[in-house]
């Protein structure tokens, strides 16, 4: 079967919301710290920096794109390497929901590869979890630069722990799923479904999987925080390197706790304030957010969208 999945209903209407959310915030940043001086800023970086910076970008796709397949294979599903390649780059069209949870298109897709929603829903929440790991031990690395954020990171590590709490005690998830009502009221079917999911993602959690998967997700997300600090250094930022991958990690999971559609408006806000309480004047701080925010937030929507909207045989 050939045709377009370009997403249609609620999915179509997030899309389009968050792009419109985006450009206002991304306009009233550059206002705030002078249009023609962003942009001048933002032109130092130069067309082989660009290159630089979306090739770290693209190693922090492919890095997950290999944990993806790594959650796949542990829940027995194989897919054919350029299938499941578009599968995976189709689910970053809808990265800008809360909690990238629009990613779930991908279960959608893989629903005809015979993939079970629980598992693809179970390999989704096993990424978020992977994801908050690796931000949190990124973001220990400046804490003693800035101690101020220590709740944030807290918090953090603390949904960690809770989450690989939950998954390592299989008879709570089974005495709590014995006292859900055999009703089909749909919040008891809801609950029920999220204890398969969680047996299922409990699949992706060996002590192998686990440190494997954290292993590729430090790597993925360190070499944004690369990108982050080679924008940096183009705009003109005297930022160490341990203080650019502290900023990339506190404001990626400001971004995540806020649970704004792709953590909009947070991350922009917590990056640029750490930028500027480092020193660095307002426009440069501006203009280095919103470069970083268009090479990995919206690369990654823009790629999602093309692939969507190009026909093509799902098998």
């Amino acid at each position: 079967m050939t045709e377009s999945i370009f997403p249609s209903g609620w999915r179509y209407r997030a899309l389009i919301g968050s792009v419109v959310l985006s450009a206002t915030g991304y306009l009233g940043f550059s206002l705030w710290g002078g249009g023609y001086a962003v942009y001048r800023t933002m032109s130092r970086v130069g067309g082989g920096g660009i290159v630089v910076i979306l090739l770290l970008v693209l190693t922090n796709y492919c890095l997950r794109f290999l944990r993806w397949r790594v959650y796949l294979r542990a829940l027995g599903h194989v897919l054919p390497g350029w299938p499941g390649l578009k599968i995976y780059l189709a689910g970053f069209a809808l990265t800008t929901t809360p909690g990238k949870v629009g990613e779930a298109l991908r279960s959608v897709l893989l629903k005809q590869w015979h993939v079970p929603y629980a598992q693809s829903f179970a390999i989704l929440f096993s990424e978020r979890l992977s994801d908050l790991v690796a931000v949190v031990v990124l973001a220990l690395f400046g804490l003693s630069l800035y101690p101020e954020s220590r709740s944030i990171i807290l918090f953090g590590a603390l949904l960690v722990g809770f989450g690989l709490l939950v998954l390592s005690r299989k008879a709570f998830i089974d005495a709590f799923e014995r006292r859900i009502p055999r009703s089909d009221a749909k919040p008891f079917v809801l609950l029920r479904s999220l204890c398969h999911v969680v047996h299922q993602a409990r699949r992706c959690h060996t002590p192998g999987m686990l440190l494997g998967a954290t292993f590729l997700s430090l790597l993925a997300w360190w070499a944004e925080a690369l990108a982050l600090h080679r924008i940096l250094i183009g705009v003109g930022g005297d930022i160490p390197l341990v203080f650019a991958i502290f900023v990339y990690a506190v404001s990626m999971l400001a971004g995540a706790l806020s649970f704004m559609p792709g953590g909009l408006g947070s991350t922009e806000a917590v990056m640029i304030a750490l930028l500027i309480w480092k020193g660095m004047p307002n426009p440069e701080a501006i203009a280095a957010t919103l470069l970083f925010r268009l090479a990995t937030l919206w690369f990654a929507v823009g790629i999602g969208v093309a692939v969507l909207l190009i026909p093509r045989s799902i098998r």
